[in-house]
């Protein structure tokens, strides 16, 4: 779960330095706030063995009717943001899935679905330290409708068939 954590608390971070009006220290420690209140609001909606059971529960929600999901509003009050300024910095529309094994986010509500982090299961109770960034490229990508997102898009009515990502090697630090 530190992992899918911390890849989503880095996201949201690096979305709000784009921004410029944070210094690195205030992004530092929003990062680190947001990703102890992930795992704190997650200890007990986290199923390994069955990724996406609980994703609703997990789904980070940022919507234009000023709807922020608290868990962030939280970690922008430790660094002396309010909720209004968080909606002009950070996109109208977001949404973010932080399952075992794989974060994704869409921007807007017709967006593509986007995999920040992807990892198989491993038969140790420890996961991979290498994450899968993705964007649009190659056809190097499992099949949609093994994740939690995949489900989703088949149930809009979009087709099973994934679009092409070319797959980036990162290492964590």
């Amino acid at each position: 779960m530190k992992t899918e954590v911390s890849t989503a608390a880095n996201f949201i971070s690096r979305l709000l330095k784009t921004t410029g009006l944070l210094s690195e220290e205030q992004l530092q420690h929003f990062s680190y706030s947001l990703e102890k209140s992930l795992g704190e609001h997650y200890k007990h909606h986290w199923f390994p063995n069955a990724p996406c059971r609980g994703s609703a529960y997990r789904c980070i929600r940022i919507n234009e009717n000023h709807k922020m999901d608290p868990v962030i509003g939280e970690a922008a009050v430790t660094i002396g943001l309010t909720r209004e300024q968080l909606f002009i910095l950070l996109p109208s529309e977001l949404t973010m899935w932080v399952d075992p094994y794989e974060v994704s986010y869409r921007i807007g509500e017709d967006g593509s679905i986007c995999v920040l982090y992807e990892s198989e299961p491993s038969s140790s109770s420890t996961q991979p330290e290498t994450a899968s960034i993705q964007s649009q490229g190659d056809s190097n990508n499992r099949a949609s409708s093994d994740s939690c997102k995949g489900e989703l898009r088949v149930g809009m009515g979009r087709s099973k068939k994934p679009k092409s990502f070319t797959t980036i090697r990162i290492s964590s630090s």
